[in-house]
């Protein structure tokens, strides 16, 4: 039996998927003292929510104005190079004193920050070429071929680029003393929380076969 080239890239990534929560699932080693799983921070939702809604429309939205070029920019590898660590360090050092600890409005802009530049950059990279076409066709034409490319790459950027946003979440939480998704994932790996890291995974494999169902190619 052989599979069509079609379904062939979707039963792979199900099968690294399953070999995720499967090792999720039977997470080795033992606590010398068990502790009881940490709470879901239901707190992080909102301002994660908020976060992530502005880096998927900003970034797309910046990509579009921008182009292909924008992957080439020296001042975005610039903004790009730093470190979470940095981001996180330089709102420390100017966040007025008299407003108290950063909390979840200062994570929000060091999230922004530190991955709105790297985003833009990978979806930039990822548009078509213009020169010649559809650069002679004029410049409607040019933003319309954008657009198209950008609601092609959306989902799968998403679902991609989702777990990478998770481990930056965990870096600015961490410094800027504000629990959130990031430290709930580690907390969870900390404690040895099999079921917790079971959903986790499970969300994250969703929200890849979501991204697959919404660019699934019509037939032919």
């Amino acid at each position: 039996m052989t599979w069509p080239s079609s379904r062939r890239p979707l039963a792979q990534g199900v099968a690294i998927w399953g070999l995720a929560l499967a090792l999720a699932w039977s997470l080795p080693g033992a606590l010398w003292r068990p502790v009881p799983p940490p709470p879901f921070p239901f707190h992080a939702l909102v301002p994660a929510g908020i976060g992530l809604t502005l880096l998927a429309v900003a970034a797309p939205l910046l990509a579009w104005l921008g182009g292909p070029d924008l992957a080439t920019r020296r001042p975005l590898a610039l903004l790009e190079a730093p470190p979470d660590l940095l981001w996180a360090g330089a709102l420390l050092a100017f966040w007025p004193a008299a407003w108290g600890p950063p909390g979840p409005e200062g994570w929000l802009l060091a999230f922004l920050a530190a991955a709105l530049p790297g985003e833009v950059r990978w979806l930039a990279s990822a548009l078509p070429g213009e020169v010649p076409f559809p650069a002679a066709w004029g410049r409607q034409v040019v933003r319309k071929t954008r657009q198209l490319a950008l609601l092609r790459l959306l989902g799968r950027w998403l679902a991609a680029r989702l777990p990478v946003w998770l481990t930056a979440s965990l870096v600015l939480e961490r410094m800027l003393g504000v629990p959130g998704l990031g430290t709930d994932w580690m907390d969870r790996v900390a404690g040895r929380d099999r079921a917790g890291l079971a959903a986790w995974v499970a969300a994250l494999a969703l929200l890849w076969l979501l991204s697959r169902s919404l660019d699934a190619e019509p037939a032919s």
